[in-house]
């Protein structure tokens, strides 16, 4: 038989069984729809993660104090007092892979304008703070490096604070207080909105570092510095300068553990797109079981097909069929079902993708996995209908016919 009338023997054996062939499709349907929505979950929020690093900037270093032991027990690096002025002078002074650089301290409390009050965090800054974290300013201007030498009094804020506290009236020029302390708002900053986990980030206020340090904390420490590499590419050439310059400024022989701690966007972003994957693979995994149970239901239902067309496999082989034809047929007929069932079910995954995106589901659906799909479909088609296939290819035409 050559191969056409195979497919429409095929053909003509799936559609007089349509309901029996829909059943056994219906696993595939399934699985490959569950894969398809796990992979664009999966992909989307990874995608969705790397932008909301990348819209703080891809370059950014954070130093942060160290734990550190005392005693055999191990204190908490907030408590940690390592981080000081001079190491911020020392990099500003000696760096060469660094553009910006940033001392930060920070103070939770109340912000107070009138007879409205909303709790909100200070940012001690220096003047390139806005550099590192790309922030651009909406309204006003920036504090100065006069204003950080004097610790003036001065911050910008966030919109969230803005709509807290001011109902849409332009703040710049008022006096707000935090902590009981005036501050005059000099300008504010362009929403950034919420990032991937959930926090506001226009929820702040940007005061010069030396006023936060002076006057609302009274320390000499500082709680993070923050650097912006020149490039992406010349993080970890910044981030082993940065180590240099601090060990030594810390006095630290060799061997002996950093008291302060490096951390850059790019390890961030390295770090959940690593666990976005694992997550991910699990997912895939799970949903691919169904996909096993699918092959071996499209097995179960070819098998029961070749014990009832066992007399017609014996009229064909009677009339010159070889075994070769009969398994051909219902290896063909195995594989249809089985791609029938991937392309349905990659309908039915797409559907399910845009479905998500109402309930706040970053999706994006990888174009190889459709391709990947496909290629599943054929081998469970191949796999599991190979076994009936054999099956009905080797039955002995006499017996067949006597078949009842």
């Amino acid at each position: 038989m050559s191969f056409l009338n195979l497919i429409k023997v095929a053909i003509t054996a799936i559609a007089s069984n349509a309901f029996r062939s829909f059943l056994s499709m219906l696993g595939i349907i399934i699985g490959v729809a569950a894969v398809i929505i796990m992979m664009a979950i999966g992909q989307g929020s990874k995608e969705s993660i790397r932008a909301e690093i990348s819209k703080m900037g891809t370059n950014i270093i954070t130093i942060r104090p160290g734990a550190e032991r005392r005693g055999g027990v191990r204190l908490d690096p907030s408590a940690m007092r390592t981080l000081k002025m001079e190491d911020y002078e020392s990099i500003v002074r000696e760096k060469k892979y660094v553009t910006y650089v940033s001392p930060e301290v920070t103070a939770s409390g109340q912000c107070i304008f009138g007879a409205k009050n909303t709790s909100t965090t200070m940012y001690g800054e220096g003047i390139e703070y806005l550099d590192i974290k790309q922030w651009t300013l909406e309204d006003g201007e920036y504090f100065t490096d006069n204003d950080i030498k004097k610790g003036s009094k001065v911050c910008v804020i966030g919109k969230t604070v803005v709509n807290e506290l001011f109902d849409g009236a332009d703040p710049v020029g008022k006096n707000i207080r935090f902590k009981s302390i005036p501050f005059k708002v000099i300008g504010v900053l362009k929403s950034k909105g919420e990032n991937s986990w959930g926090m506001d980030q226009d929820n702040l206020l940007i005061a010069p570092f030396t006023t936060v340090m002076k006057r609302l904390n009274a320390q000499t420490h500082l709680s993070t510095i923050s650097c912006s590499a020149i490039t992406e590419e010349l993080t970890d050439n910044a981030i082993d300068e940065l180590t240099e310059i601090i060990r030594r400024n810390h006095k630290l022989a060799d061997g002996v553990e950093n008291d302060f701690r490096i951390s850059s966007q790019a390890e961030m972003m390295d770090t959940m797109s690593s666990t976005m994957d694992t997550i991910t693979v699990i997912l895939v995994v799970a949903a691919a079981f169904s996909l096993l149970v699918a092959g071996i239901g499209i097995m179960n239902i070819m098998l029961v097909s070749v014990t009832e067309r066992t007399k017609e496999i014996g009229l064909r082989m009677s009339v010159g069929a070889r075994g070769i034809d009969i398994s051909n047929q219902f290896l063909i007929e195995s594989i249809m079902i089985s791609l029938t069932g991937g392309v349905l079910g990659i309908l039915l995954g797409w559907a399910g993708t845009l479905a998500c995106e109402p309930l706040g589901l970053p999706t994006s659906i990888p174009a190889w996995s459709i391709f990947v799909s496909f290629a599943v479909c054929t081998v469970i088609g191949v796999g599991f209908g190979y076994f009936p296939a054999q099956k009905a290819a080797s039955l002995d035409p006499i017996e067949a016919i006597r078949y009842e």
